[in-house]
């Protein structure tokens, strides 16, 4: 695999880590309830339950990847 492959690669990865870290934080509840609560959020899901934590969870994994294409694209682009 050449190098303009490998940067197609990173970079396609790095817009579907950027989309759904966006997606995954608005997902989130704040103070006034987020989005979360049009799926089912509010109520009883409300607070630190498993699906905020999971939430949580996924939401980190999306950030790490985001991080590592980011700093892969930076060094390959230089």
């Amino acid at each position: 695999m050449n190098g303009t492959t490998l940067n197609i690669l990173v970079g396609i990865v790095h817009v579907m880590a950027s989309a759904f870290l966006i997606a995954f934080v608005l997902l989130h509840s704040g103070k006034g309830s987020g989005l979360s609560d049009l799926f089912g959020g509010g109520g009883s899901f409300s607070g630190s339950t498993v699906v905020e934590r999971n939430l949580d969870r996924i939401t980190i994994v999306a950030v790490l990847i985001f991080t590592f294409t980011t700093v892969v694209l930076a060094l390959r682009l230089n």
